[in-house]
């Protein structure tokens, strides 16, 4: 039957399940629970006590970056973990999009651009303390 059934009884072309964006998440939704994640993040060490053993483990930064005091590269074909001495995954994701800001006092919208480059390591590295260990990190 396919999609010409959807079409004759609808009277227009498929576009999904009627339920899918009653739990989509907005943009707001997907922003407020990223600063959630990265409050938890934070913080862990009062929730995981064994975390706080592991920061006189910490990695090397690579040297460089994109900007001083941010060791990472951005773009296609670069460097993309921010530990150096390390071997493991990597996952990278970028983020564009636009948003709506509104100015209460006015009463007007501003159309506004976002970046936002998020990244997880999960591998062996060299730490500080010039060891072998084993760690997963995260960079918002």
């Amino acid at each position: 039957m396919g999609n010409s059934m959807w079409q004759a009884v609808a009277g227009r072309p498929y576009v999904g399940h009627d339920h899918f964006w009653q739990r989509a998440m907005s943009r707001r939704q997907f922003l407020s629970t990223t600063a959630v994640a990265t409050a938890a993040v934070a913080t862990s060490p009062m929730w995981f006590p064994e975390l706080v053993d592991a920061s006189g483990k910490d990695p090397v930064a690579i040297p460089g970056g994109f900007f001083p005091g941010y060791h990472a590269f951005l773009g296609p074909g670069v460097e993309p973990s921010s530990v150096f001495n390390y071997h493991g995954t990597t996952g990278v994701a970028a983020v564009q999009g636009t948003g709506t800001g509104w100015n209460t006092e006015t009463q007007e919208s501003t159309p506004l651009l976002f970046d936002s480059d998020n990244r997880f390591m999960r591998g062996e590295y060299v730490g500080m303390d010039g060891r072998e260990h084993k760690g997963t990190f995260g960079f918002i």
